[in-house]
């Protein structure tokens, strides 16, 4: 991070809600259709995957049986939202997919490390229990979007056999970083959100994926909206630095876009980045 940004500025940077004034549209449009979700199509909502607080998923079968698997991580700074806000994202895939979206304990009672665990074994689960709700085990492939985008780079850079012996070093296929944070030092950096995370430099290290080695496999598609600010941009480009364009052969801005209605793109069938996600999952 350049030293020179002040904590105002970095404020100013990463402050969504601020930047996007009518953001509470988007949750209340999102709570919507993310009920109407759940009570019109086929789901199984809070299967456990671990003992600890918040470890459960929702599963939105496929429409058919072998389908590929879409895991889906919630953002909201690892301290706020739910995967019940985000149901609605499953309905646009279920057609050729299963959907799996897992919560997380939030901060401050979780570390982001910590976090990132709660995920390995969320994703651990769903290799070994996917088949019986009709998802192909061997074609995962997973997405989130701002603390979620960077979630799912870190579980494409994963040692999964590290995690499980049972486990293939290939568990997730592709990854897809919507809007996310790959550099975690300028977060510990901003005080809005450093009051809740209380990242240390070791974390930052461990859990920042631009600083990790690249994937051995797999790609990661990396996009923000172009209507998002010049650190959330410097963010989707600081993974295609670290990791190359190999791994990280999509990394682009999409037009007319802010950090929340990038997300309803990811839902809408039409348009580009519901593509590039339909294109990671092998459709």
């Amino acid at each position: 991070m350049d030293t020179s940004r002040d904590a105002a500025w970095l404020e100013r940077m990463y402050n969504n809600r601020a930047l996007v004034p009518e953001h509470p549209e988007y949750f209340r449009r999102w709570d919507t259709a993310s009920a109407e979700a759940r009570q019109s199509q086929p789901c199984e909502l809070d299967l456990r995957y671990g003992d600890g607080a918040g470890e459960v998923l929702d599963v939105f079968p496929a429409a058919r049986p072998g389908a590929p698997v879409l895991v889906f991580i919630h953002g909201g700074w690892w301290r706020s939202l739910d995967k019940k806000n985000q149901s609605f994202i499953a309905p646009a895939f279920t057609r050729q997919a299963c959907v799996v979206l897992p919560n997380y304990t939030l901060a401050p009672a979780a570390t982001i490390p910590q976090i990132t665990l709660q995920v390995v074994r969320a994703l651990a689960w769903t290799w070994r229990n996917i088949a019986k709700h009709g998802g192909d085990p061997s074609r995962i492939t997973v997405a989130g979007h701002s603390a979620g985008g960077h979630l799912a780079a870190m579980m494409l850079a994963c040692l999964w056999p590290a995690h499980g012996k049972d486990l293939p070093p290939d568990l997730v296929k592709n990854a897809l970083s919507i809007s996310g944070l790959h550099d975690l030092d300028a977060i510990m950096h901003t005080p809005f959100l450093q009051a809740d995370l209380k990242l240390t430099p070791q974390q930052v290290s461990q859990a920042s994926p631009a600083l990790l080695a690249p994937p051995s496999r797999g790609g990661l598609a990396a996009v923000a909206g172009a209507d998002e600010s010049e650190e959330f941009h410097r963010q989707m480009r600081s993974i295609r630095d670290a990791w190359g364009a190999v791994r990280v052969p999509v990394c682009e801005t999409l037009p007319g876009l802010n950090h929340f209605s990038v997300l309803d793109a990811l839902a809408d069938p039409a348009h580009r980045l519901h593509r590039i996600a339909r294109e990671l999952l092998g459709d």
